[in-house]
């Protein structure tokens, strides 16, 4: 029995964990990812005091006051180049314009000025942006259709250039920054943030790809980048903000700093953005932890000082998920094993919690994601499989339980105990009830004269009979005695009219006793008859025994040795009853007053009457089931 719960158990724990494990590696992160990348979203999301966004990053907007200065867009370059030599100048450590400039312009005349601009500064940088194809080969696949860079007739090195691809996640959230991207020579072009970035950063700690390593480095220490070179990336500010010193990124309008009304020299020293700043220009993207969507210049903004700060976060191995899930399944089927019930779900919220803990201590010390959302389902399930496997199993117990129970006790009786819902409780009770012994008599010479086989045929007969009449008369069969019958009515199951019952019983018993005797006398020339003695009145009830080794469920007490005396006393065919039998019950049959008789164990005599039948106005038709309270 133990070896099959355990292979039950080890079949439970390969098919969730193999289950799991296959989801979990369907796709980009499993069909659930979404579920993953909101527990980190939760994870990673900062506090105000937290956020800090870097002095060194300000942000110049084309919002919709500088629409309304300037005009319509697209602007003459023009601006954009006297802007940018005017940062330049006033000394800003780089100069970011996130405007794609992929054509000429329509004035030769300002392209020929950006391109002069450029040239003069080498802390100024143009976007490049990747067009990908639609299909892309598998999940970890970036293949290029097109590369965008700057108009020939502004000429940007290619020292000078970045690409500004920001992409997002199968929930269409941005949380990770692709670093670099390898161009048609398979040359790594930088991030704008990484050029950002390595204009603030020391020489020993800038960030660069490493061609012989092939992997990207911020000085000597490798960057854990996907297979998409990218890196989960962190945000300081709120999305779409009226920034302040205090809350965001400096940011001011374009048309303030072009015109003069604020002073260039509050750049001096900074990494300045320049880029779209208002909802018409569509470069709006969804960030983790928000509603509300944020410009990609501050989306370029946040991953400056991501690269600066030099936290990233790293993705644990693949085959970490299947281990967790294993590991986690067959952990959590063991200790919901040991503790069933109740147990087995403050087990469950006891290893979901650890595994919270240990997964934002994972985050929080390591900087490593380890898998959530699968092994946590793999926990979850273990659970609803050994709550399903429990339950399955104590229905079959109780199938069984039942079965045996309802050998001694009418099916009435047990769906009666099973729907009060009430223990059968160890020890004994103090009961009313009535109490039936039933013997052959004549059974020792058939005995004798017949083979052990037809013996046994005969003895099963007669006590089929009895515990056919128990039972219809919702009695409790409590024992066979050898060629005897103990009958207990009134328990477990309580009825005001026990004694009626019980007699109701007897005359039953001996009425397919006569047939059976007349059987037995044609077939082998002898016969056999039952006597039966009834008493009622209080007894102990319950189950008793060695609680660790064998209960029976029986009675005790006088109420039960005075029974079983006037069974002894009772001729063939006689059915005795009590005085207390015959003051309850007595008016209902027909009986003969045998007078006082002396029986064993009692000092006095006792008054004891034969039952004859049921009474001429009480026949079958008295109700038999009227219960306590009824």
């Amino acid at each position: 029995m133990a070896i099959r719960k355990w292979l039950r158990t080890a079949a439970a724990w390969l098919v969730i964990a193999a289950f799991w494990t296959l989801l979990a590696n369907l796709g980009t992160g499993g069909t659930l990812n979404f579920v993953e990348s909101t527990f980190r979203d939760l994870a990673t999301r900062k506090s105000v005091e937290e956020r800090n966004p870097a002095g060194e990053i300000k942000i110049i907007k084309m919002d919709q006051a500088s629409l309304d200065v300037l005009g319509a867009f697209p602007w003459d370059r023009a601006y954009y180049a006297q802007l940018i030599e005017m940062l330049a100048e006033a000394g800003a450590n780089a100069v970011f314009l996130d405007v794609h400039l992929a054509d000429p312009g329509p004035y030769p005349e300002s392209d020929a000025y950006m391109a002069d601009v450029i040239s003069r500064y080498d802390n100024v940088y143009l976007p490049v942006v990747f067009v990908f194809k639609a299909q892309q080969e598998d999940a970890n696949s970036l293949e290029i259709a097109a590369i965008e860079y700057p108009s020939a007739t502004i000429g940007a090195p290619t020292d000078q250039v970045g690409h500004i691809n920001v992409m997002w996640d199968k929930d269409r959230v941005v949380r990770k920054l692709t670093i670099g991207l390898p161009d048609e020579e398979g040359r790594m072009i930088p991030a704008m943030s990484v050029r950002l970035a390595n204009a603030v950063l020391p020489e020993e700690e800038q960030i660069r790809w490493d061609e012989e390593r092939k992997g990207w480095y911020r000085g000597d220490k490798r960057i854990p980048v996907n297979a998409r070179y990218q890196v989960t990336t962190d945000f300081f500010t709120k999305p779409q903000q009226e920034i302040t010193a205090d809350t965001g990124y400096d940011a001011i309008s374009f048309y303030q700093v072009l015109t003069g009304e604020v002073d260039p020299e509050f750049f001096r020293g900074s990494v300045v953005l320049i880029g779209p700043y208002a909802t018409g220009f569509g470069d709006e993207y969804a960030i983790p932890n928000s509603n509300l969507k944020m410009y990609g210049v501050e989306i370029h903004a946040n991953m400056t000082q991501s690269l600066i700060s030099g936290k990233f976060y790293t993705e644990a191995p693949q085959w970490t998920g299947a281990l967790l899930i294993a590991l986690l399944t067959l952990l959590s089927l063991l200790l919901y094993e040991r503790f069933p019930g109740l147990k087995s779900v403050l087990v469950y919220v006891g290893l979901a919690v650890a595994y919270v803990l240990a997964f934002l201590s994972a985050y929080t010390f390591s900087s490593v994601f380890i898998p959530f959302t699968y092994p946590f389902l793999a926990l979850f399930t273990a659970l609803v499989w050994t709550v399903v496997s429990h339950y399955l199993n104590e229905r079959r117990e109780r199938g069984r339980v039942t079965n045996i129970f309802g050998r001694f006790v009418p099916k009435t009786v047990v769906d009666e105990l099973l729907a009060s819902g009430e223990e059968i409780k160890v020890g004994g009770q103090r009961r009313d009830i009535s109490v039936v012994f039933v013997d052959i008599r004549g059974f020792t010479p058939m005995s004798e004269r017949l083979q052990p086989e037809e013996v046994i045929g005969v003895l099963n007969e007669y006590l089929d009979i009895c515990t056919k009449a128990v039972f219809q008369w919702h009695g409790t069969l409590d024992k066979f005695i050898g060629d005897g019958v103990m009958a207990l009515f009134g328990a477990p199951i309580h009825y005001d009219n026990h004694p009626e019952l019980a007699i109701r019983a007897a005359l039953e018993m001996r009425k397919h006793a006569d047939r059976l005797e007349q059987e037995c006398i044609k077939k082998w020339g002898i016969g056999v008859k039952f006597g039966v003695g009834i008493n009622c009145g209080p007894a102990v009830v319950g189950n008793i025994g060695s609680e660790m080794l064998r209960l029976d469920y029986t009675a005790i007490g006088d109420t039960v040795n005075l029974a079983a005396r006037l069974e002894s006393n009772a001729k063939p065919g006689q059915i005795l009853i009590s005085e207390e039998v015959y003051k309850r019950a007595g008016h209902l049959f027909r009986l003969e007053d045998i007078g006082e008789i002396k029986v064993k164990g009692k000092e006095k005599p006792v008054r004891v009457f034969a039952v004859l039948g049921a009474a001429e106005d009480g026949g079958q038709a008295v109700e038999a089931g009227r219960r306590e309270g009824a």
